[in-house]
């Protein structure tokens, strides 16, 4: 009798070979019908072997996340915990795992590795030809992939999920030029320049004040790095030099350490001064009257979207838009707004 393969009974089931596997080795993650075709498939064939049972198996979704200490990050990692819960432990299985971003050949080699392992990764990672080669391997094996916070352009990923980045620095932009009269110099601490989406926030911000406010001048880009004293003697060193700071924009960590900074030189309260994220620290400047917009992400949408995105794919084959169908709205926040 002719041996019976995972290629033939792939063909028979008009299915991959990967989903093949998957079912006969009860890995998880196949849709009930394409169970029973493969197990029906078997056993016309006549496959000797024990046929798992056609009860479904919950998805195996794993989330790589930044190991940053930022409060993002820390938000993130809860509410992805959250939303698994919310559709419970017989609908998906969630992993995560932190990455340092400095470490992109690690991410990758993670990514590969969990590609053999789950039925879908949600990834937060940036635009590295070593991350690029990790996502094109997990189209090949049949994996999908959906890109998290800051977008990997031209990456083989089902889509992407988060705000617009140039888009936030852009109504950054529009804020300070709405909410600071006079002439005077404007200062930007940025986060790592090496990393998209600050550039965009840096790109977008700029671009709006030059459009709509000749009479702010925007100086030189701090790039804090996301190192906290690094920002402080960045920022130190050019309030010194500076003459009339009006205004302060920060697209990433550091909002106490610049709060601080501005203490010290009497401009807290007195210059228009716009971060991102919405927590403890930020919701205490501003209330203090030191901090005047927080622009948020919303980590709860994020961690949603991504989830009800994968798992309508894996489940019905639904193909999102690159961006729309990820797209997250971005939150603005004062003092008044905290109620």
């Amino acid at each position: 009798m002719k041996k019976v393969t995972l290629e033939m009974l792939a063909m028979k089931a008009g299915v991959g070979i990967a989903t093949v596997d998957r079912v006969l080795n009860e890995r998880g993650g196949v849709k009930p019908e394409t169970v029973r075709k493969v197990l029906n498939a078997a056993r016309k064939a006549g496959l000797q072997r024990l046929l798992p049972e056609e009860a479904s198996q919950p998805w195996k979704i794993e989330v790589f996340l930044s190991s940053q200490e930022s409060f993002f990050f820390r938000q993130l990692a809860k509410e992805f915990a959250a939303v698994a819960d919310t559709l419970g432990y017989k609908k998906i299985t969630l992993y995560r795992t932190l990455v340092p971003e400095s470490s992109p050949e690690k991410l990758a080699k993670k990514i590969i590795e969990s590609s053999t392992q789950r039925d879908g990764i949600v990834v937060f990672g940036h635009d590295y030809p070593v991350i690029h080669e990790a996502l094109a391997h997990c189209k090949i094996k049949g994996i999908p992939v959906i890109t998290l916070a800051t977008d990997i352009p031209d990456a083989e990923r089902l889509c992407h999920v988060g705000i617009d980045q140039q888009q936030a620095g852009a109504t950054a932009g529009l804020l300070m030029s709405k909410t600071t009269p006079g002439e005077g110099d404007v200062i930007l601490v940025s986060g790592r320049m090496d990393f998209r989406a600050h550039t965009q926030r840096v790109a977008g911000f700029r671009d709006v004040l030059q459009q709509r406010s000749p009479q702010l001048h925007l100086r030189s880009v701090l790039a804090g790095q996301d190192e906290k004293q690094r920002i402080r003697s960045l920022l130190n060193n050019t309030l010194r030099t500076a003459k009339n700071v009006v205004g302060i924009y920060n697209t990433g960590t550091g909002n106490s350490d610049i709060a601080d900074i501005l203490k010290q030189h009497q401009l807290a309260g007195e210059c228009t001064y716009i971060t991102h994220e919405l927590y403890s620290v930020t919701k205490q400047l501003l209330l203090d009257d030191v901090l005047d917009f927080t622009l948020d992400q919303n980590a709860q949408q994020h961690a949603a979207l991504a989830l009800n995105i994968m798992l309508r794919h894996l489940e019905q084959g639904f193909v999102p838009d690159v961006y729309q169908d990820g797209k997250v709205a971005l939150k603005i926040t004062t003092a008044e707004t905290l109620g």
